[in-house]
């Protein structure tokens, strides 16, 4: 597809240019598609993504076809908190893996959000992880954002990374901490022996950093309600967190004992409860909560009976 704009104004940069008048691409695409002689100046390839352009200046900017996906669309009900032209945000349920993986390549949430979304994923995040801005476990329950486009994409992960955006959990514990809150700092890497698992390992043999904050919302015998909110984002991090402090998510099959009390429990009882975030386009806070699902609500009606 050939994009062309006339130049109205002079003395601003190309990149800034094309970025202000094509709302879909972020300004680090469009240096990427300057950097792969894609855009043209008045007819002539320009590779300065620091070119003042002048008025009257004539810009045609190519946008190759993105890469076709090799996953099907699946039509699955979505449970959404959220959704505009820009961005969407579902309450994922437990036993559903978020893109395609080894054993899961036509089932996944990706699958489901190309029958709800159409072409307007192709391309955004990489082919096999179309809008897809961070993830959830697959018996993790909760808020998970998905982009809609380029510029969506990159303004919510910029988001992520500067900790801007606050991602909360609730989750069930064993045991009764010993204080009512606290921060967990602890690096976090690939265990050594079990690679599906992962592991506090010290920075200096490859971990990478780590950081939980949690609170006791609420005690319930020899379990408590806890609420986590991640700092930092790393593959299982509350998970491997509360087992390191002796107090493993109830129901985890990896870090704790798996039991799940009398309830049938899909997996460990970790649900991600509210997502906020700065709108991409508006600049509006947005604050998806997702209701606990039954199976939580069950648990947590059985522990406070046994209390």
């Amino acid at each position: 597809m050939t994009i062309t704009l006339d130049v109205t104004e002079s003395g601003d940069r190309l990149d800034r240019i094309l970025s202000q008048n094509l709302a879909d691409l972020s300004r680090s695409r469009i240096q990427q598609l300057i950097e792969h002689n894609c855009v043209r100046v008045n007819g002539e390839p320009c590779l300065s993504k620091k070119l003042k352009v002048q008025a009257g200046d004539r810009l045609s900017i190519d946008i190759p076809a993105a890469t076709p996906l090799d996953i099907q669309p699946l039509e699955m009900a979505l449970d959404i908190l959220y959704e505009d032209e820009h961005l969407l945000i579902v309450n994922k349920p437990a036993g559903l893996v978020v893109h395609p993986a080894p054993g899961h390549y036509n089932d996944t949430l990706v699958n489901a959000l190309l029958a709800h979304c159409g072409d307007r994923l192709s391309g955004i995040g990489g082919v096999q992880r179309p809008g897809i801005v961070h993830r959830l476990d697959k018996d993790t329950t909760g808020a998970i954002v998905i982009a809609k486009s380029d510029r969506a994409h990159q303004h919510l992960q910029a988001q992520i990374q500067a900790k801007t955006a606050r991602r909360e959990y609730l989750g069930i514990v064993y045991g009764s901490p010993s204080q009512p809150s606290g921060t967990i700092n602890r690096p976090i890497a690939r265990h050594r022996v079990d690679r599906k698992k992962m592991a506090i390992v010290p920075e200096d043999q490859g971990g990478r950093s780590a950081i939980t904050h949690w609170q006791v919302q609420e005690a319930l015998g020899n379990h408590s309600l806890v609420h986590f909110r991640l700092e930092t984002g790393r593959t299982h991090q509350i998970r491997v967190h509360s087992a390191s402090i002796g107090h493993p998510i109830v129901g985890d099959p990896l870090y704790g004992s798996g039991r799940s009390l009398g309830v049938n429990l899909p997996g460990q009882a970790l649900h991600a409860w509210k997502l906020t975030l700065e709108h991409p386009q508006s600049g509006d806070t947005i604050e998806a909560i997702a209701p606990l699902p039954p199976h939580l609500n069950k648990l947590l009606q059985v522990l406070k009976r046994r209390r």
